[in-house]
């Protein structure tokens, strides 16, 4: 009946019952993704992914299913997702010309063209994570620039993990709106 209840707030948008629902389901997903996937990463990646797609389309839940066989149904649709993403990239046909061509590459350095264009977009990259609220700049500096782990950033901020789980994705979703706008 209570996590009825908190579904029924999050519908409503209220930001304490997604995170008790983040906090009372995170752990069997992120422990059903683990044993899938085998790498604590990935099954980090994988269960932020699951929650944020679950929220997202929360008014779509069936409340005649339990919550938890929902989301990891998400969590199993994205992990496939991401399979079918690496297979991709690994299977690339190619012709014997361009396989020929592949071997005749002298230099694979980038060119200065190719610097000044990365450059560019990480500058770009920079303004727009600096639109955001300084502890949402934080919690993406440390994760994705300073590669420090949820449990790393959490110690480093002081915070309980799943304070830093919500603060990364809602950075993240925050970062994507601000990209797109420009």
């Amino acid at each position: 009946m209570e996590i009825n209840n908190q579904i029924e707030k999050a519908k409503q948008g209220d930001q304490v019952a997604f995170t008790f629902l983040l906090n009372h389901y995170w752990n069997e997903v992120y422990g059903f993704m683990l044993k899938r996937t085998e790498n604590e990463t990935t099954a980090e990646d994988i269960t932020i992914e699951t929650f944020s797609k679950a929220f997202d389309k929360l008014a779509t839940y069936n409340p005649e299913f339990q919550f938890n066989t929902w989301l990891i149904a998400i969590a199993k649709n994205v992990h496939i997702d991401l399979l079918r993403k690496k297979r991709l990239s690994l299977f690339v046909e190619i012709t014997e010309d361009e396989n020929h061509q592949a071997y005749n590459i002298a230099d694979t350095t980038p060119s200065a063209e190719d610097v000044l264009i990365t450059e560019q977009n990480l500058s770009r990259l920079l303004q727009c994570i600096k639109e955001l609220k300084p502890h949402y700049q934080e919690v993406i500096q440390l994760r994705y620039f300073q590669e420090m782990s949820y449990q790393e950033i959490a110690l480093k901020m002081n915070e309980p993990l799943s304070n830093v789980k919500i603060k990364l994705l809602r950075a993240k979703k925050l970062l994507a709106e601000i990209i797109q706008k420009k």
